[in-house]
């Protein structure tokens, strides 16, 4: 399977993210996945996980913040941002993500006591590593996310965006992050989301990942979706759902996730208003407070 690598020059215009970046082999092939380690001034370990078709860019406006907190780690998934990118959409699956995330988090950089803070697939993988790994995670952050299991029904905004996803002859990027954003982005924003993919070869991680998501009990993944779950739901640390008030993709998925998770009742029961599907990008300075005030109470 063909792997490749966008160049480091397509990112020398990316705004307020400058922070140094390493590559560590998560794959037996030798594929590399990309994050950035900010060592912070306090105790904490944030571990902030994007979704589709993001990157470890869309946490920018957060990194300040939590990082007045502790180390801020912001992976870059397997196929985006920085990452190694296959360019056969079959190469991908729901088991190669979840295993390059355990090897670089736990085998690599063997993190422990994690707040975890994901949103998208970061929060369906998140939320997955944490209920299989419950010792390594103090705290969870759940945002625009589930824990599909192949018995959830998926929004009608959903299914229009997988149609589009799977049915456009070329994947747009900046025009879908820009149609799940509530700001304006910028020309420079729109071209550091479009950064990673010079060709749309390198979009094959784009493409699948809507169809990697477990839809019958019988897919990949649910298994360990479904254990995730269960393990979830006699969850006892902190946890805190924060869901944007303007997400028609997951927002279907918000009262379930707090109703599954013992604890996220114990915290305030709130809405970042104003704020679409990838609401680190509207709102992104205002849910770092919202976190740093969870660390701090709980």
């Amino acid at each position: 399977m063909t792997l490749t690598t966008t160049p480091e020059e397509r990112f020398e215009d990316v705004p307020d993210y400058e922070y140094p970046h390493e590559k560590v082999p998560v794959t037996d092939d030798g594929a590399e996945m990309a994050y950035v380690d900010v060592e912070g001034d306090g105790d904490e370990t944030f571990l902030l996980m994007h979704g589709e078709p993001t990157w470890g860019f869309l946490y920018r406006k957060m990194i300040p913040t939590l990082s007045e907190h502790g180390r801020v780690i912001v992976p870059d998934m397997l196929g985006l941002g920085r990452s190694d990118k296959y360019t056969d959409p079959d190469a991908y699956s729901f088991d190669l993500h979840y295993d390059a995330f355990e090897t670089l988090l736990f085998d690599e950089l063997d993190l422990s006591e994690i707040t975890l803070v994901c949103q998208d697939w970061g929060g369906i993988l998140g939320l997955a590593l944490a209920g299989h790994n419950p010792e390594r995670f103090a705290r969870l952050v759940a945002m625009n996310t589930g824990v599909p299991d192949g018995t959830q029904e998926m929004s009608d905004a959903w299914h229009q965006f997988a149609d589009f996803v799977e049915n456009v002859e070329e994947l747009p990027i900046g025009m879908l992050i820009q149609n799940a954003t509530a700001e304006e982005l910028s020309e420079e924003v729109i071209a550091a989301y479009e950064a990673p993919f010079p060709t749309e070869e390198s979009k094959a991680c784009a493409r699948v990942l809507p169809f990697l998501i477990p839809h019958s009990p019988d897919d990949e993944g649910a298994d360990t979706m479904q254990a995730a779950k269960q393990r979830l739901s006699e969850w006892e640390k902190p946890a805190f759902v924060l869901f944007s008030d303007s997400d028609p993709i997951t927002r279907n998925a918000r009262d379930p996730l707090r109703e599954l998770i013992p604890t996220a009742s114990e915290q305030p029961d709130t809405w970042i208003e104003g704020a679409m599907h990838f609401l680190q990008e509207d709102k992104g300075e205002e849910i770092a407070d919202e976190i740093a005030a969870f660390v701090e109470r709980s």
